[in-house]
């Protein structure tokens, strides 16, 4: 514990926060897929994992990351628009457990199907050579490519802001949300506002994935282990606030960070002990409204 220093401390802490990022944006997903449609995505992890192939299959074919980063979530922002008009809609209004129990069945089909078409091997997927190599933060060196996703994780929520709170578009999806029975009388068709919010959460899923490919690689099981994160830290965070999967993201990804310097076999164990303290002492979550899954 002696060599836990302050600039140790803070550059570990500023690690947590890369981490964090992508917590943020998987989170941030789901609460929008949530709070707007009160479905919770089973599949969000396997959309993450989509990200990921999908980028890795747009790099092999033309060799450019920053095409990969473009057109890899629009691919998989359609695929989840895609699984909302022809499945997810049907079950509207059925009860919160119907859209749960089919998308986790969807989340084993789409593992399954990478499975057969990329194999079942991890793939590397090479950090590109404009972002290799280090940035001194003034604490240390940190590495470049981490820098670049915090960086895009602000710009794609400073982007999901101006979009729900500056656009007329926005504001439909916010008061569809809240009354969707106003839209439908002022002649909006409140399938087609459903069906744009989840296909941005899901196409948000999918950058993450690609963000965090060149950190950890692209496995078909990349999906399943940051689901529960991902899960825990929306909950946290409390069901459906965007607000508080940026919060939570953060947190979670500075404890993990943090846990993981003093303790590694207690890193993950960390952030289901963070979310049992945060549900005894706020079951809602830091921003979340109570009696929202009910």
């Amino acid at each position: 514990m002696s060599g836990l220093t302050p600039d140790l401390l803070a550059m570990q802490a500023f690690t947590g926060l890369a981490l964090g990022a992508v917590y943020v944006l998987l989170a941030t997903g789901m609460s929008l897929i949530f709070g707007m449609l009160t479905v919770v995505n089973f599949a969000h992890g396997a959309f993450y994992m989509l990200g990921a192939y999908l980028g890795l299959a747009v790099l092999g074919l033309t060799g450019n990351f920053w095409l990969a980063l473009l057109l890899a979530p629009l691919a998989v922002a359609a695929l989840g628009m895609l699984a909302e008009r022809t499945l997810i809609r049907r079950l509207y209004g059925r009860g919160i457990d119907y859209p749960l129990l089919l998308t986790f069945g969807l989340a084993y089909i789409i593992v399954e199907l990478v499975r057969i078409v990329f194999g079942t091997q991890d793939l590397p997927f090479d950090t590109p050579d404009a972002l290799t190599g280090a940035a001194d933060i003034g604490i240390g060196f940190f590495p470049l490519y981490r820098l670049f996703v915090i960086g895009v994780t602000a710009l794609v929520l400073l982007a999901l802001w101006l979009f729900l709170e500056r656009t007329p578009y926005g504001l439909i999806v916010r008061v569809g949300a809240r009354d969707p029975e106003i839209v439908r009388i002022l002649g909006i068709d409140i399938a087609r506002v459903w069906l744009v919010v989840f296909g941005i959460g899901t196409g948000i899923a999918g950058l993450a994935g690609l963000l965090a490919a060149p950190l950890q690689g692209a496995s078909p099981e990349m999906g399943n282990s940051i689901l529960a994160e991902a899960f825990v830290v929306t909950v946290v965070g409390g069901m459906g606030s965007l607000l508080g999967a940026v919060a939570a993201g953060l947190l979670v990804g500075v404890v993990v960070s943090l846990t993981a310097l003093v303790a590694p076999e207690m890193a993950q164990v960390a952030i289901f002990a963070l979310m049992a303290v945060v549900l005894l002492l706020r079951p809602q979550g830091f921003f979340g409204r109570a009696g929202l899954m009910s």
